[in-house]
């Protein structure tokens, strides 16, 4: 991993940032010189996320339910009180939701994963925004530029069969995305997406044991490469999409799925 001062004084919040792929961003985050707060919900993810973290003294940690408004909003002022202005905000928070037939989701179970995988991020976005446009006006951190990540999924471009909810919802996050990007361009809060197929990670631990395995060798039949996507893979593509280097992208989803998706 190349690292360095790429995202020197930048404070990047990362929702479902205590394992997976929102724990390898915040690594790559910090070696590359942010400070970051990590949102999460499992208080004991966290604790045990920040612990070979703490010695950069450039981390917070925040117990956090995207889908409540009023735990963003204390986070989000908790993470400012602890770091100061927010520059960098990803949302990764995400479930996968029911693996069943549309008609055998329940509403509840279609309910749970929009309200985690799109509502949370509206919401983060709705608690970070106005701060980052503050911010820009009063030009604090000066010289910095605000940048929005959204991690949707291939599924939001191409549907996965037996999971619809997972589907609809990052493709509204790419729709999100979009949106926002145009809304933001003009004083220069970069919004892009990027769009893994899937990780080896504990996102598996929802899926019955009994149904692993097959699912695993479903998946990797849809990618070209052959492999799952690694965790430092999508953080590196993150980061770039938070730097400088990234100046004229905005509302644009970035591909990363070994060949799987043709758009």
């Amino acid at each position: 991993m190349t690292t360095g001062s790429a995202l020197s004084g930048h404070h990047a919040v990362i929702t479902g940032g205590a394992q997976g792929i929102g724990l390898a961003i915040a690594r790559r985050f910090l070696a590359d010189g942010a400070s970051v707060s990590l949102w999460d919900r499992d208080t004991e993810a966290l604790q045990a996320a920040r612990a070979p973290l703490d010695a950069s003294a450039r981390i917070h940690t925040a117990r956090v339910d995207v889908a409540h408004e009023a735990d963003v909003e204390s986070a989000a002022q908790a993470s400012e009180a602890a770091l100061g202005p927010i520059t960098v905000l990803v949302n990764n928070a995400g479930v996968l939701g029911p693996l069943a037939p549309l008609w055998e989701h329940t509403p509840a179970q279609w309910r749970q994963v929009m309200e985690v995988n799109l509502t949370g991020a509206f919401l983060c976005c709705r608690a970070v925004v106005p701060r980052m446009l503050r911010d820009l006006a009063g030009t604090q951190p000066p010289g910095l530029g605000r940048r929005i990540v959204n991690i949707a999924s291939v599924a939001g471009k191409e549907g996965n069969g037996l999971n619809a909810a997972y589907s609809a919802s990052k493709a509204g996050l790419i729709a999100l995305t979009k949106s926002l990007g145009k809304e933001l361009a003009a004083p220069g809060i970069l919004v892009n997406a990027i769009t893994p197929s899937a990780a080896d990670t504990a996102v598996f631990d929802a899926v019955p044991a009994e149904h692993q395995a097959a699912l695993r060798q479903n998946l990797l039949a849809r990618v070209p490469m052959g492999r799952f996507v690694l965790p430092d893979e999508v953080a590196a593509m993150a980061a770039w999409l938070a730097s400088a280097d990234c100046s004229f992208s905005t509302g644009a989803v970035f591909d990363i799925s070994g060949g799987r998706s043709l758009y």
